[in-house]
């Protein structure tokens, strides 16, 4: 059997997506999530996932830079983050400035101290934006020095995981190039294997979706998840809403063991 993480993103972005993860992780469905620490009700969510922190969940943090989100630091302009588009366009044209990016990496990463107590078990990015260049070398510097123990994700794609042109897999797949091989210079850990990306097109069937990840990892991989139970909040912050629900009745439903034993996964 290979062992493989179940992460869901975005813990802490609203009160139903925040419940859903830990209900998942409470019965064994899922082993790993990332936290936003972006939100005013921060310390509120955190001491409710605490009693699943003991060890057999991984707590990471999910680094935001992008949405309808306030940043802790006042280097980047605007009320809110910028647009994913709009921050990709800058990173590729060099026009973001390191120091702000850094200031921020490193107050979310303090917000998740603050909040738990203790680094971070792994660090990725809010729509993948650890990923881009200027913020990737942020992310990996203050990765090494507050969280060095800290695994970071690499979005490669697993062998298989891609299925048809699949052209959402390949780009977020070409933006990590190179990501493993900086992280291990930097001392860092990554997973060996990505998977979960998807057009979250409505009536999807995740459960072969999953089906179709799971196979496709090897051992030391990671599927990328976001269950979630739609709520008013989540409305207001992220388009993101009736996929949560699909994937969450996967996750917490009756196939979810036999999708593992077909697919010879188990949580690690």
């Amino acid at each position: 059997m290979k062992r493989i993480v179940i992460c869901a993103d975005d813990y802490g972005i609203a009160p139903g997506v925040s419940e859903a993860i830990r209900a998942l992780l409470s019965e064994r469905r899922i082993n790993a999530t990332s936290v936003m620490t972006v939100l005013p009700d921060l310390l509120e969510e955190a001491d409710a996932l605490l009693p699943m922190t003991g060890g057999q969940a991984s707590i990471g943090l999910h680094l935001t830079l992008t949405g309808n989100f306030e940043p802790l630091t006042h280097g980047f302009r605007g009320a809110t983050f910028p647009s994913l588009s709009k921050l990709m366009a800058l990173a590729f044209a060099r026009r973001l400035d390191p120091v702000n990016v850094k200031a921020e990496v490193e107050t979310q990463f303090m917000a998740f101290e603050e909040a738990f107590g203790r680094a971070p078990d792994h660090v990725d990015g809010h729509q993948h934006v650890h990923l881009l260049p200027i913020v990737r070398e942020a992310v990996l510097d203050v990765t090494r020095r507050r969280a060095p123990n800290a695994w970071v994700r690499d979005c490669t794609p697993a062998a298989g995981a891609l299925k048809g042109l699949d052209p959402k897999g390949r780009f977020i797949g070409a933006l990590a190039r190179g990501l493993a091989e900086q992280a291990a210079a930097a001392g860092l850990a990554t997973n060996r294997g990505f998977a979960g990306a998807y057009n979250f097109k409505v009536g999807t069937n995740y459960g072969r979706i999953l089906t179709h990840f799971l196979a496709a990892l090897g051992d030391g991989g990671l599927v990328m998840v976001h269950p979630g139970h739609v709520d008013d909040a989540l409305r207001a912050r992220d388009p993101l809403t009736g996929p949560r629900e699909a994937e969450y009745d996967v996750l917490a439903g009756a196939a979810l063991p036999q999708i593992l034993l077909s697919t010879h996964a188990q949580l690690r």
